[in-house]
Order: structure tokens, then sequence, then C-alpha cells
């Protein structure tokens, strides 16, 4: 049997290309016959690797786990892994590394940590759209600012450390790669913050991303310039800068025809076939090696090669592809080569180090400097100012690569590197923290008076939030927002949130908006699309809607979360901009039998929670195939019959104004059924009086139920007048003495109506539905809206459930008299992109 490579004399620790040891490698020494051979598998390179890759994933995971009560990204989890069993912590104990990372060991564990380098930084190629990089100013502005204020920072005061560490190296180099490793932001770790801090839909978001993505872009070639720097040799870094441009030219010119080309070779369904993904993957190796040849590093060559993937379906359908696999085995091999190479033991001179740290802590605050100095010229809010210079500051995978490149090249030693990935750390872990005290104060509720239908002005307009899950719910929903009669003169903005539950993947949490241009033309406003492959669908649906409609301007977005938190941005959204409405889908459809099924029983949570926590009206559509807008734009009589169920009170007067709203459609004939009260209960004591003991409260509890009949009374009167002349509105007047008689009623309707609408808390207080609360299986929908959604109603008639928003206690003081609601201020700066405030 071969013998193992004698490395008890070999220092573990990585040295310089002069003193490394050259090793021989046995072909017989990859796979071992067993241990009942008396064979060591650790002897051997693919048991070892295997050992190697578990423990490194299994202890990043640990790591992470540990730290998911503080909301720290997986980036800080992966590097704090590697430093785990790297020489800082476990390398310490005795015969650790030499026997689960022997020093054979490690060139092919960096090959392989490489690779997934190469096609993570070729994720990040393909998540950026690169025409949106050639219209968006204001953004290249931002990213300009928070990479020379850095870069210079850097570089000056690298000028004293580099005495202090005993860098061998020249100083330009040594300087270069400083600077480009205190300049750059990692793209894929600061959408995963705005992911977590629930301010990825936010206009400060938006904003960060938006300039992150030109970072990311910048950052490559300043890499490549550092990287032929550090040769020395001017005539070859010319001659390298000269190919690189050429390369870039060709990339374009060739390279990017050729994909396109390739993608549309599919077979039908199919967004990429078999084959032309395996050519596109492999073209990343091809493109890696390109680089490298040339003097530019391999990942530089991948990262080009993303940009030239067509940006859309294509470029989802590859991530899909490789994602799971990079980040959740490739990836932490890299992290875990970036600490068995961080030594802080190696660190001699204190001072130096220390130096070096601040210099670290002094390019952070000069991002932080930057965003304040251009915000300002944007009329940006103090506190956006300032958060977004802490997450401009947030570090990832991209710092490491540079890291490591010059650690490579011993343009960083030991002891410089050490210091630089601990610190990329702590600045990372601080990010978290301070932006929440930062957004604190700007996540409060946003001072607007409409949160409510019921407005003075009907001509004002109203801001509607549409949440889907899925294809499924679009039909309806642009159904219902038809059946809204949005006119030129009572226009309607729509924001069509798309809900996405969290998987982790960062492809799926980076939303990058596109501008496309309008939705009408009377109301110019940005069209927002995602990159991702389930929303495509549903955003040509949106934009097909709204270029044909007259007074709708609809503008896409994405809510990516886990459900136990998605309500808090969907309420986000609501309170960011100015909405009246939140229209949410019920967590059951039907079947092709009538019956209802649970699609996901987190949505059944979700709309709970956005109804306990929203800002502004809710509704709920129980869909049982509403009208789709086409069919109601082409009629010539009313084929929408809508009733709605009145029994008094807040929610049920907010179902009426919608209703109300809906009367004005041409294709939509309302009626309305009033439920009053029988001669029986009209003389029955008030069952407050034996509700509580007080005198008091009984006065007061009365009180308030002879003001919520006034105003039932006075809006219903309101209601009569405006649409007395209209013969497709009627309204009729139904008695009833108990629940029995109510449930009666209503199914005596069956088969009448495509759509009902009623208040959540319609009749849940009265004696007309005494006892139906008791048997709700969906308490969100109140009584009525429950057993019209039940199986055992009809199953053609769809139910949509309101619920009134808060109001303000001068606002009903007033009669609901204000201002209109706020529109969205202008871009001041006049380009396209994110609205700032």
């Amino acid at each position: 049997m071969p013998q193992p490579w004698p490395e008890k004399t070999m220092d573990y620790h990585w040295r310089n290309a002069s003193a490394m040891p050259v090793l021989c490698y046995p072909t017989t020494m990859t796979t071992n016959f067993g241990i009942w051979k008396g064979e060591n598998p650790l002897d051997y390179t693919i048991p070892l690797f295997i050992l190697q890759l578990l423990i490194i994933v299994t202890t990043s995971r640990v790591v992470a786990i540990l730290l998911h009560p503080f909301g720290q990204p997986r980036y800080v989890s992966e590097i704090l892994g590697g430093l785990v069993l790297g020489p800082t912590v476990l390398g310490q104990i005795p015969g650790f590394l030499r026997t689960l990372f022997p020093y054979r060991s490690l060139p092919i564990l960096e090959v392989i940590a490489h690779v997934g380098i190469i096609y993570f930084v070729f994720i990040i190629g393909l998540e950026i759209d690169p025409t949106s990089l050639q219209r968006t100013g204001k953004y290249a502005t931002f990213a300009a600012a928070c990479m020379l204020f850095p870069f210079a920072v850097g570089a000056i005061s690298g000028q004293l450390v580099h005495t202090y560490l005993a860098i061998e190296t020249n100083k330009s180099s040594f300087l270069t790669f400083l600077g480009v490793a205190l300049s750059i932001t990692s793209f894929s770790v600061l959408a995963r913050t705005l992911t977590d801090h629930k301010l990825i839909n936010t206009n400060l978001g938006l904003t960060t991303l938006s300039t992150a993505m030109f970072v990311d872009s910048w950052a490559w070639i300043l890499l490549s310039m550092a990287f032929s720097l550090s040769s020395g040799n001017l005539p070859a870094i010319m001659w390298t800068m000269a190919s690189f441009m050429v390369f870039i030219l060709w990339s374009v010119k060739v390279v990017k025809p050729t994909v396109l080309w390739v993608s549309r070779r599919k077979p039908k369904g199919e967004v990429v076939g078999e084959m032309s993904a395996s050519v596109i993957l492999v073209g990343v190796m091809v493109w890696a090696l390109l680089a490298d040849a040339i003097g530019i590093n391999a990942v530089s060559g991948a990262f080009v090669y993303g940009l030239m993937i067509p940006y859309g379906p294509l470029g989802v359908a590859l991530i899909e592809r490789v994602d799971d696999f990079v980040e959740g085995l490739l990836l932490p091999l890299f992290f875990a080569i970036c600490g068995l190479r961080s030594n802080l033991y190696s660190v001699s001179n204190v001072w130096a180090a220390v130096a070096l740290a601040l210099v670290a802590l002094l390019s952070a605050a000069a991002k932080v400097a930057a965003c304040l100095s251009v915000g300002y010229l944007y009329d940006m809010p103090l506190n956006d100012r300032f958060a977004m210079g802490l997450l401009m500051s947030t570090k990832g995978v991209i710092e490491m690569v540079i890291l490591k490149i010059g650690r490579d090249t011993e343009v960083l030693s030991e002891q410089a590197y050490s210091i630089l990935v601990v610190m990329s750390v702590v600045v990372t872990i601080a990010v978290g923290p301070l932006l929440k005290l930062a957004t604190t104060s700007n996540r409060c509720q946003a001072s607007y008076q409409r949160r409510t239908i019921m407005w003075p002005d009907p001509n004002s307009e109203l801001r509607m939030l549409v949440c889907v899950h899925n294809t499924r719910n679009i039909p309806s929903m642009l159904g219902l927002l038809e059946a809204s009669c949005p006119t030129k003169r009572s226009p309607v903005f729509v924001f069509a949130l798309h809900l996405v539950e969290l998987t982790g993947r960062a492809s799926a949490m980076l939303v990058v908006h596109d501008t496309t241009g309008s939705a009408s033309s009377s109301d110019p406003q940005q069209l927002h699309k995602v990159p991702l492959g389930r929303s495509r669908h549903m955003i040509q649906a949106l934009e097909s809607y709204a270029q044909r409609a007259a007074g709708v301007t609809i503008q896409p977005l994405t809510a990516v979360s886990s459900y136990s938190t998605m309500h808090v941005d969907v309420c986000g959204v609501a309170e960011e901009n100015c909405v009246a409405l939140i229209v949410l889908p019920f967590h059951k459809q039907p079947t092709v039998d009538g019956d209802m099924q649970v699609i996901n029983p987190a949505i059944h949570s979700l709309n709970q929670s956005v109804l306990a926590n929203a800002p502004c009206s809710v509704a709920i559509l129980v869909d049982h195939g509403l009208s789709g807008p086409s069919r109601m734009a082409v009629a010539q009589h009313a084929v929408h019959h809508v009733a709605v169920l009145f029994f008094g009170g807040p929610d049920d007067r907010e179902a009426l104004a919608l209703a109300s709203r809906m009367a004005e459609h041409p294709a939509v004939s309302l009626t309305v059924f009033r439920f009053i009260p029988g001669d029986d209960l009209a003389t029955r004591p008030s069952l407050r009086r034996y509700v509580s003991n007080n005198s008091d409260e009984v006065l007061t509890l009365e009180e308030d139920e002879e003001m919520e009949e006034q105003q039932d009374e006075a809006y219903i009167t309101e209601f009569r007048l405006k649409h007395v002349s209209d013969e497709t509105v009627m309204y009729t007047e139904k008695v009833s003495n108990n629940a029995e008689e109510t449930v009666a009623v209503i199914r005596s309707m069956e088969g009448i109506h495509d759509l009902y609408v009623v208040g959540k808390g319609g009749g849940s207080s009265s004696p007309l539905t005494e006892g139906l609360t008791e048997w709700c299986e969906c308490p969100e929908l109140g009584p009525i809206g429950d057993m019209l959604a039940s199986n055992d109603f009809n199953a053609n008639s769809s139910v949509l459930v309101v619920q009134q928003g808060m109001q303000e206690e001068h606002e009903v003081a007033e009669g609901m008299v204000g201002e209109s609601p706020r529109k969205p201020t202008e871009n001041p700066s006049g380009g396209d992109g994110v609205v700032m405030r």
C-alpha cells in the first residue's frame, strides 16, 4: 500500500511560492479498499474530501442556527464557520488540522471551492440587468461616491500601515487591493439584509439595491486592474488591460447574440432546453479559462459571461438549475478556505493590526458620509441617507475573492489578510443593529388621511393593493378591479403585490426593478418588472390590462418573505404607498366538483395577520369564477349581478361604499338587501343590560349603538339619493326576527347573484345573526361571509368580505372631510428609477 505524504516536518500554514514544497501525487491514493483491510480512509483523497465537505457544511449550518436569533446574514455564519475550523480556533487543538485538513488535501479543496465561486459569480451576473445600468444616472452618482470615498480613505490610510505590516510587495499593488476591497458592496448579502429588515420594497431598499448593482459591476473592473497591477510589469499590465477591453467587446458583439440564438433553439413549452442549458453552463468555464489566460482572474470572466445572458426567464431558469447546489454545497468550501488561511495568532504587530482595523472602520464611515452627501442633493430624509450608508457597507463574497487573490499573489501578508477578513465580518455584523436604530423612526405609520373607500370626493384617486400568490388569482383580481369602475375621471392606482415564500435563495430575494414605460397615457407611472420566472405571466397579464383600460395604473411588486412575517411586507407596502384598500385572495380555491380546497394553510394565518395589522381597509375575495375584465368590457348589458347584505356597522358601510362604486360600471347590476329587525326584536329589551351591571357602561354602549344606527341610516339615505335614477341599482329591505329567518332569507338568493359584498363585522353583534358566530370555520370572514363561502351555499357565487380601516377621531368627527390622498413624490432628479421623498 502506498504510504501517505510525510507531513510531520512540514508547517501547515501557507507559505509563499518560493518556499512551497513540491509534493508527489500517487495515482493509487484516490480510493481505499475499506477499513477491514487495515487501511485508514483519511489517507485517501475521496474519503478525506467527503469528510471535509461534511464537516464544513455542518459547521456553517450550526453557526447559522446559533446566529439566527440575532438576524445575521448567512455570509457571517459561513465566514465564522471557516474561522472556527481554521488555525484561530479548532486549529489550536493538537493534530486537528493535520488529521482533517492536511496540507496535501488543500489544493483539491481549493480547486473545487473555486469552481463554486466561478458559478456563484456567474449567478450574480445573471441577476443584474445591464440595460438598467444605462439609464439610471442617479444611482451611478451614488455608486461613484460609495466607491471613491472609501477607496480614497483606504489608499491614503493604507500608506501608513504598509511599512508597519512589513509587506514585501510594492506599495501601489497593496494600496490598490486594499482600496478595492474596502470600497465594494455585496449585492447578494445586501438583498438578504433588506429582506430580513422588511425594506426590500421601500424607496430606501430599491435605491440601495440599484446602487449596489452599479458597485458590483464596477468592482470586477477594479479587481481586474488590481490583479494586473500585482505583476509590477508595465508592458504586461498594458497588454492585460487591452486584452480585457477586447474580451468585453467580443463578449458583447459575439457571445451575447450567440446565447440568444441558442436560447431560441429550445423545445416548445420550455424556457431553456437541456442542450441549451448545458452549452451555456459549459460556457461559464470557457469564459473563466479565457479570462485567466489573458491575465484577468477567472471569476471576472464568469461575471462578464453572466452579464451576457439575456435578462429574464432564461437567466432565472439557469439560476434554478445551479443555485441550490452552488450556494448550499460549494460556496461553504470557499469560506472554509478563507477561514483556514486566516490565523489571528500570526498578528505579531498589535499596533499595526489596530491601525489596519481602523482603516476598515474608516472606509465604512466614508460610505456613510458619501450617502449622506449625495442623498442630500436628492432630498432624501436624514435617516434614509444614514441607513443607506450602513447598507452599502455590507460585505460579502466579492470582498473575500479580492482578499484571497491578494493573498495568493502575496500582495497581502498573512496578518493583513487575517485582519481584513475579521473586520469584514465585524462590519457586516454591525450593520443589522445599527440599521434597526436608523429605520425605527421611519417605520411609524404614514400620516395620510384616506385609509378607507368611504371618501367625500368620489372623483379622487383610489389606491388599492392587490395581493396574489399564483396565476389563478389574476383573473378574479382583474375582474374585481374592472368591476370597481376605474375611469379617467375617477382613476384607480393598483399596486399588484406578488407574495413569494422565502426559500433562502439569493435569486429569489433580488427584486431588481426595470422601468418599462407608463401604464396609462393620462398618468405616466413606471411599471416595475420582477425577475422571477413565476411572476412573468402575472406581469404580462397586468400590463395587458393596464394598456387597454382607461384610468388604471398598475405597478407590479414582489414581496419575498416567510409566511410568518409576510403580513409586515403587505402592511408596509400599503403604508408606504398611501393605500386605501388591500385585497387578499382566500386561502381556499374551488375544485372541479365545486368543493373548496385549502391551497396553503399559511395563507390563512397571513390573511388573519393582515386584518389585525392593516393601516387601511381590507377585503378578502373568495373566488368562485368571477368574470374577467374582457367579458365585462364588451358586455352590452349587465353580466355582473352584485348583492350587498347590509346589517349595519362600519364594515357594512365600507362594503356598501365599494359596491356603490361598482354600480357605476355599465356591466354591473347591484342589489342592496338591508336586514332590519322585526316586531319581535323591536319590543325585546336590550341585551347589553344583561351583559354589564355598570349603569355608566350600559349607557355608553347604548349611545354607541345609537350613533352607529344613525350613521347607517345616513349612509343608506345618501346611497339611495345617489342612485335614485339608476335602473341597475335596487334597494330592498328584509325583515328578520332571528338567525334562522336570516339564514332562510339568504338561502333564497342562491343562484341569482355572481358576487356578494358583505362586511366582516356585519351582523356579528346583531340579534339577527345570533349564534352564527359559533359555527364559523373562518372567523376572518365574519358570520355572514363564512356562511356564503361555505360548501353548503351556492358554489357559483364569489364573496368579497370587507373590513373598514382605522380612522382618526378627527376624521369621524368631521364626517371624513379632509385632503385628497397624497400622490408619490416625483423624482427630483427627473430620472427613471426609484422615487425618493
